[in-house]
């Protein structure tokens, strides 16, 4: 996996950096703004770049802005944002979209999940923070099809906004991968998600939960 970094934080991102070839990845380029983030990727093709939501100048939303740039200008490239605090509002609009994740930086911390979560965005899956998904949907309309859904099944969509698969649902929840696709199967149902192939219905029930946020 061929990574950029862009980070302020100088100790931070040098720590990214380190993590990510430790484990057999490929750091391309690294960076401590948004400059010249376009044409680092356009010269140097990563599958991930890896980038804090708050950077240079003004510390607003310079990361999120480069974000939304990157995945309409390419759309296939991986692209994880890193925050200190859950700021929805600048990224409702881009966890739909595929190879996208957004991660609180203490997540790093356990490296494991960490790598696996880059590894997944940057093969263009998702990897939502438990926190921020929980953000997402503290205010949803109780007046959805998600109003039908047991609390079982909810935590199961929950851990799907996430990212994850069915064994790694399984995994989290400690059941059978046998009850989690039930417990899938379901919900699915419940939500009237028409029947069309799997992943495509796993990620409409996803938006369908993810937009009862607005």
């Amino acid at each position: 996996m061929r990574v950029m970094i862009v980070e302020d934080q100088v100790l931070l991102r040098d720590g990214l950096a380190r993590l990510f070839t430790d484990l057999g990845h490929q750091v391309i380029a690294t960076s401590g703004d948004t400059a010249a983030i376009e044409g680092t990727v356009e010269q140097n093709e990563p599958d991930l770049v890896v980038l804090d939501i708050r950077m240079p100048p003004t510390f607003t939303d310079e990361g999120s802005t480069a974000a939304r740039s990157l995945k309409t200008r390419w759309p296939a490239l991986g692209v994880l944002l890193l925050s200190q605090h859950v700021e929805t509002a600048q990224t409702m609009d881009l966890v739909a979209r595929p190879g996208f994740g957004y991660l609180l930086k203490d997540r790093v911390l356990d490296v494991s999940e960490f790598i696996d979560a880059a590894e997944r965005v940057a093969a263009g899956g998702t990897a939502l923070d438990p926190k921020v998904v929980a953000a997402l949907v503290a205010g949803r309309s109780e007046d959805t099809p998600l109003a039908r859904l047991s609390d079982r099944e909810r935590n199961v969509l929950a851990l799907m906004a996430e990212g994850l698969t069915n064994g790694g649902i399984a995994a989290r929840l400690v059941l059978s991968a046998r009850t989690v696709e039930g417990h899938v199967g379901h919900m699915l149902a419940k939500m009237e998600i028409p029947e069309t192939d799997e992943t495509h219905r796993r990620v409409l029930a996803v938006l369908s939960y993810l937009r009862a946020a607005k």
